[in-house]
């Protein structure tokens, strides 16, 4: 594709040149004179960061963009107030909420939330990775991976782009190309003979050919008029699956198989993929293609299933977004609260803050479950937009082919997660809580921790330490006793009190202060439970003191635990209630309000 240029004279031009960079969704397409230039440009620095595994100096993205310095620092102001990113000294880094926009396209997408848990229990039952893909333009894009944690394994993230020519869904999807989806992919073939635009796969090492199976050398013509990866389409129409034999990268193979919408048409493509140590393709295709393709055939009454409820005369319209549903920064959503958001931030941060970017970005959001087709009106009144400002947004997301128009309504493309939900996919929770543990600690001078439950034990996952004379000295990884700790008693008060026996019975005492009897740490438990928090106060070592809250996931499972922890000559207990709990309790929940978003569509390790 062709680079796009905003206007000759424009210093801050849009410059991208790699197929999945900010170009048009048609590669002749012309900037629109309604286009919203920065939130082209907002949406450059996003791609390039997202490109940058979700960590780029401020420096480094002007470079990357062709962005003027003041330009990439007042973008990154307004991605940090949107809580899109977080400004880390010099460097600009992707933050969890930002996947609100990626899980705005997979919730109007339906199929991770139908079809997932089949996926998930192919993966168990074969031991094998299994993932879901949709057709992206001349590409695949994942939406869903269960993965086997081996020591060689697959690093394919949701929202990564690949070549349809070098997967096994590739020729399924192309089964279903127009000729002009085929000028375009010989286009695109001859314009990037390496597959630089595509960094997650491996560049082809020889421009002048690629590998098949047996790595053995083609011509480039061959690889450039197509002939190859068109036999592949014919002979996948015609078996309904198709092989991977080592086209992305030596030793990986998969077989996949198209899920069809009730109409016919190949709504996404399930996959099984190894690795020559485990299955040659030919093997692989053998033992696992029967028990794929049954998992596709239920999974195709799923979505007669699905259609047939959206259809039934009883289902309720699209609706505006829920309760915990996000139109906006911060969930912002009515007619009202964006413009006050915006208004506010504006105020603050002076020219620093960019509206118009900040109002696009929502834009994306007032998609979801639903809502996966919505008028222009739709559009506003689901963001507190006003029509024009809407319809500016919505022109502008179409031309970077993030949305697309069917006459007079709207939908998301999956190109919505190239906006940071690749290296986002993959964040844990310790990554999630670490600045907020950061900044808890800077207000409180006190060391702050997460910590998960191993066995009766806890393990610190995540850990901000104070820089004090006498100070708590633990590390990253450190085990201890779960009933002596506050952090141990608010993970075991939300155990049911059936499995709480094993943590309460059999306990020695550390310190003269320490809770042993059994009915007494049960007692102890069902006061946190109530409370909402643990105080511990000497009883794992004289003289500490330290305070925790749970951690809750989506479902309101407690998964880990924060506290505070110091010297009992720091602070009274009174004053920890006072003066430390709620910092801990807010703290606490904006890592859960972050895990939400982050844990919506993809599986967020807890250690």
């Amino acid at each position: 594709m062709p680079p796009t240029h905003l206007t000759p004279a424009e210093p801050d031009a849009v410059v991208p040149a790699e197929p999945d960079a900010v170009v048009p969704a048609k590669p002749d397409a012309v900037v629109p004179v309604e286009a919203v230039t920065p939130l082209m440009r907002g949406i450059t620095v996003l791609h390039r960061l997202t490109e940058a595994g979700g960590t780029s100096s401020l420096s480094g993205l002007e470079k990357a963009t062709g962005l003027a310095r003041s330009t990439v620092d007042r973008i990154a102001a307004t991605l940090a107030r949107m809580g899109y990113l977080r400004l880390d000294g010099r460097d600009a880094v992707l933050a969890p909420r930002l996947m609100e926009l990626g899980n705005a396209y997979l919730a109007a997408l339906r199929l991770p939330r139908l079809l997932d848990t089949r996926a998930d229990a192919l993966a168990d039952e074969l031991d094998e990775s299994v993932s879901l893909a949709v057709a992206d333009r001349d590409g695949i894009r994942f939406i869903h991976q269960a993965t086997r944690r081996r020591a060689m394994s697959l690093s394919f993230r949701i929202g990564d782009l690949l070549p349809a020519e070098r997967t096994a869904p590739g020729p399924l999807f192309a089964t279903e190309w127009t000729p002009e989806d085929w000028a375009s992919w010989r286009d695109r073939r001859s314009a990037d003979p390496r597959d630089r635009g595509f960094p997650a796969v491996p560049p082809r090492e020889h421009p002048t050919g690629h590998f098949t199976g047996d790595f053995t050398e083609q011509p480039l013509e061959h690889l450039t008029g197509g002939e190859e990866f068109e036999e592949r389409t014919r002979e996948a129409g015609a078996r309904g699956w198709a092989l991977d034999d080592q086209l992305i990268e030596p030793g990986l193979v998969a077989v996949s198989v198209p899920v069809r919408e009730p109409g016919g048409r190949v709504a996404c493509v399930v996959s099984v993929v190894s690795h020559t140590s485990r299955h040659t393709a030919d093997s692989l295709r053998d033992t696992m293609l029967p028990r794929l393709q049954s998992t596709v055939r239920a999974m195709e009454r799923d979505l007669r299933t699905e259609r047939d409820l959206r259809e039934a005369p009883t289902q309720p319209p699209a609706s505006s977004p829920g309760p915990g549903e996000s139109a906006g920064p911060a969930g912002l959503a009515g007619l009202s609260g964006l413009a006050t958001w915006t208004g506010a931030s504006k105020q603050e941060l002076g020219r620093e803050f960019i509206e118009s970017l900040a109002r696009g970005l929502t834009v994306i959001t007032a998609f979801g479950e639903g809502r996966a087709e919505l008028t222009l009106t739709e559009v506003a009144t689901a963001t507190g937009l006003a029509r024009a400002t809407a319809r500016r947004a919505l022109i502008t997301l179409e031309h970077l082919g993030h949305v697309t128009a069917h006459g007079r309504t709207f939908t998301l493309t999956p190109r919505v997660l190239a906006l940071g939900f690749p290296p986002l996919s993959r964040t844990t929770l310790p990554q999630i809580a670490a600045p907020h543990l950061a900044d808890l600690a800077g207000r409180l001078h006190d060391s702050a921790s997460l910590a998960v439950l191993a066995g009766d034990e806890i393990q610190y996952t995540a850990r901000v330490a104070t820089s004090r004379i006498m100070s708590v000295n633990i590390t990253v990884g450190t085990r201890l006793p779960a009933y002596a700790t506050s952090l141990g008693r608010v993970m075991m008060a939300d155990l049911p009190p059936a499995e709480r026996g094993p943590f309460l019975t059999g306990r020695h005492a550390l310190t003269p202060h320490t809770v042993t009897d059994p009915a007494a740490l049960a007692a102890i438990l069902d006061h946190v439970r109530q409370a909402g928090y643990a105080l511990v106060d000497g009883e794992l070592e004289e003289g500490l003191r330290s305070i925790a809250v749970p951690v809750r996931d989506r479902t309101g499972r407690v998964v880990a635990a924060v506290n505070v922890a110091m010297h009992s000559s720091r602070r009274t207990v009174e004053q920890c209630v006072a003066e430390v709990l709620p910092e801990l309790s807010a703290t606490a929940g904006l890592i859960e309000a972050d895990l939400r978003v982050a844990g919506r569509f993809t599986r967020v390790r807890v250690a």
